[in-house]
């Protein structure tokens, strides 16, 4: 199969009433290990990089690797580009073949935030790719962008925001914290406000920590999206980090990828499978 288009995907997960996991890629064999997690649930989801990561891999690169590695699968995957910093980030991703994609200019006055919102937007759609925003600031360390200031979503200001930059999913700050952050106090009566009057399907980054109850209950208010990074940043260093501990002489680098894409994939089709039980 071929990455499919951002917004089929939406649809697909309205269908068929599912939730959608981003999972954050850092490497090809997070890639691999991503897209055969999906395959094994047989259920869609996003593979996303976050902006951070295009200082490593260049984005012609990356999307070539996802192109690849989702030809055998029949299950709907697209590519997104997480955190977009910049409107040059939000260009070359789209050109390069980027099916998703997301600008986060939350660290920005109000204004501005919405003026450059809506000009990354109006790109992504002339390629008719949808486009996330962020309203409040999600605290802890998303790879390495890092934002300790605590702000919630404002309901008050949210359908001014969607309205204003055209969004079409909208990344929410109702006490979500990027990184392990085991059980955050995610703030459901907020939630049900914001979905209250959000034109647009709801976001949750750092779903690394969130138990299912919560993102079972979140469902009901608008979640379409989770994002998963931490947790598979975690199963690829331990990976080879175990292996060395049995055997400091551990050199055969083919094995443990392979051995650590394995356990990516078990760790993927774990959490799509949980979010998507009810």
């Amino acid at each position: 199969m071929k990455l499919v288009n951002g917004y089929d995907l939406m649809d697909y997960a309205k269908r068929y009433h599912l939730i959608l996991p981003a999972f954050n890629t850092t490497n090809l064999e997070t890639t691999y290990g991503i897209v055969k997690g999906l395959a094994k649930a047989g259920l869609p989801g996003y593979i996303q990089i976050s902006s951070s990561n295009l200082r490593l891999s260049n984005p012609h690169t990356i999307a070539a690797i996802a192109k690849e590695s989702v030809k055998e699968v029949d299950v709907p995957i697209a590519l997104h580009l997480d955190h977009g910093k910049s409107f040059e980030d939000v260009k070359v991703c789209c050109d390069a073949g980027f099916t998703s994609i997301m600008v986060d200019n939350s660290a920005l006055p109000y204004e501005e935030n919405v003026r450059e919102s809506r000009k990354a937007a109006e790109y992504c759609h002339l390629y008719g790719v949808p486009v996330e925003v962020e309203l409040g600031s999600i605290q802890g360390k998303e790879e390495d962008i890092v934002n300790e200031e605590n702000c919630k979503t404002d309901p008050q200001m949210v359908n001014d925001f969607a309205e204003k930059t055209g969004c079409d999913l909208l990344a929410v700050s109702i006490g979500n914290v990027h990184g392990l952050c085991l059980n955050p106090h995610i703030d459901m009566p907020l939630l049900r406000e914001i979905n209250k009057v959000s034109p647009v399907p709801l976001v949750l980054h750092g779903g690394s920590g969130i138990a299912s109850e919560v993102i079972w209950e979140a469902k009901k208010y608008g979640l379409l999206k989770i994002n998963y990074g931490s947790v598979l940043r975690k199963e690829f260093i331990t990976t080879f980090g175990k292996e060395y501990e049995k055997n400091h002489n551990a050199h055969d680098v083919i094995s443990l990828s392979m051995m650590a894409v394995d356990n990516i994939a078990e760790a993927v089709c774990k959490l799509v499978t949980m979010i998507n039980e009810r």
